[in-house]
């Protein structure tokens, strides 16, 4: 389920990027923006292969930050685009804003199952 919701998390974010009005600085952030956001999903891949549950919880923290970052960048092209983009950024800082919810939480209970707290 979480494979399937970041891969469409990034196409999402990769068509509104197409979409974009073409600026420098419209550039620097869309490339960022899409760097982290496919790392989301691959660096989530990883951890399922995690070798032990201490790689699992690492590998889910930088899940965690690339999501986070992701956010960071929606955020900047909020304040850049023009209004007609508003909706889909907001609908796609929702869904990052659930996806670093959802990872913190594994985290906390990963922790908490191996004793690490």
């Amino acid at each position: 389920m979480l494979i399937a919701r970041n891969k469409k998390f990034v196409i999402e974010v990769i068509r509104l990027i197409e979409q974009l009005p073409k600026s420098m600085v419209v550039d620097v952030f869309s490339r960022q923006l899409i760097r982290c956001a496919s790392s989301v999903g691959a660096n989530y891949r990883s951890a399922c292969r995690a070798k032990s549950t201490a790689d699992f919880i690492h590998k889910l923290k930088i899940v965690e930050e690339e999501a986070d970052e992701s956010m960071y960048f929606l955020d900047l092209l909020k304040e850049v685009v023009p209004n007609v983009f508003q909706e889909t950024i907001n609908r796609l800082l929702n869904e990052a804003n659930e996806l670093v919810s959802i990872y913190v939480s594994s985290i906390k209970r990963a922790k908490l199952n191996s004793g690490k707290n």
